[in-house]
């Protein structure tokens, strides 16, 4: 399991999943901020709580682009590690 985890740590921090995930957060976190916050934007309602809450709707896209691209790096080398056996 250990094993297992520090794959997926180690897939999870790649370069190439950083640079996706930011791209992935960079176009939907626009898109959730609008969607969940455009009451506040239209008013001028700025606060620093509402400022955490635009650093936390960035933060989920690129967790989940991050998650799924470590979760197809791990499977792809499990799948090649078992091919090459």
């Amino acid at each position: 399991m250990e094993k297992g985890l520090r794959l997926f740590f180690k897939n999870f921090f790649r370069r190439e999943t950083v640079l996706r995930a930011i791209k992935v957060a960079l176009v939907v976190g626009p898109i959730l901020i609008l969607i969940n916050h455009y009451d506040s934007l239209l008013q001028f309602e700025f606060s620093h709580h509402l400022y955490f809450k635009f650093m936390l709707t960035f933060l989920v896209p690129f967790c989940v682009s991050a998650y799924s691209s470590a979760q197809a790096y791990c499977a792809d080398e499990l799948r090649f590690s078992e091919s090459s056996e």
